[in-house]
């Protein structure tokens, strides 16, 4: 009887732990998925070599809070600004022709991140349910600030704003729950 009980709780041990990891998909699969069950795409823009991008990885969205919201709300995508994957979005084939794979270090930039108007890194693009890019969060951001985006951008409330002090204001009222 204890052996029983103690697989059951490892078992749901197991369940507890994975269920707070986020399901990284690529950005067509994404985009498959939205057809069946339309959801904002979260779109992580990251390169092998920046600190930051593996900081946020490791403190942001390996967070319980953040993998539970991004994982119920959203598609999440993980996009190597520097890779080699090709991306078919809106009949355009975005690939990376300057990729050199015996490059160490930084690599050439990707043309869909050029489309996407990335100027650092990470970034994280939010994309509609429609394939619309909402907005990009520039540079690392910790769970609580990611916390404001996720909720901002998953409630619509950024369609309200009509002058730059809105965001502001939004901002100031805002109190995070998510957990450090």
């Amino acid at each position: 009887m204890h052996i029983k009980l103690l697989v059951f709780l490892f078992g749901l041990n197991t369940f507890w732990i994975n269920a707070q990891n986020i399901e990284w998909l690529t950005f067509e699969a994404a985009l498959e998925a939205q057809k069946e069950n339309p959801k904002k795409i979260l779109m992580d823009v990251y390169t092998d070599w920046c600190g930051p991008c593996k900081l946020m990885d490791k403190k942001t969205f390996q967070n319980k809070d953040v993998a539970a919201y991004i994982s119920e709300y959203y598609y999440a995508v993980r996009f190597n600004a520097e890779g080699q994957e090709t991306i078919n979005f809106f009949g355009n084939s975005f690939t990376n022709p300057n990729y050199d794979p015996n490059r160490k270090g930084r690599n050439a930039t990707h043309q869909f991140t050029q489309f996407l108007g990335v100027k650092g890194y990470p970034t994280v693009i939010f994309i509609s349910e429609t394939g619309d890019l909402i907005t990009p969060l520039v540079g690392y951001q910790n769970p609580q600030q990611i916390e404001l985006y996720l909720k901002m951008i998953k409630q619509g409330d950024y369609m309200i704003f009509s002058k730059p002090d809105d965001f502001e204001k939004y901002k100031k009222s805002f109190r995070p729950r998510f957990r450090g």
